[in-house]
């Protein structure tokens, strides 16, 4: 029968069970073990536009700024950080500012 440790068996005796920490992220690189390939690594980030840049854009539209639309593309502050693992190229998290 199992035991009720809220798996519906226990783990295999002699066996280690790993257990992964979520990885905190943040605006710039961060310094972590890649829950993907174990290895020590500093975090390869890639900006991508949101929601939150798209509106900031249509209201600079809206308001006649139009030669300054493509600004929030251009600024990191205005998209998503996405960190990523240099070695495997994993999905580490994403910072939202």
């Amino acid at each position: 029968m199992a035991q009720k440790s809220g798996y519906p068996y226990p783990p295999p005796a002699g066996q280690p069970v790993v257990v992964q920490q979520p990885v905190a992220v943040g605006p710039e690189p961060v310094r972590c073990v890649c829950p993907s390939c174990g290895a020590q690594i500093v975090s390869k980030m890639k900006f991508e536009a949101n929601t939150r840049t798209h509106v900031i854009a249509l209201l600079l539209c809206c308001f006649l700024c139009w030669p300054c639309v493509c600004l929030p593309y251009c600024m990191d502050s205005c998209q998503n950080a996405n960190h990523y693992c240099p070695n495997c190229d994993a999905f580490i998290g994403t910072y939202q500012s």
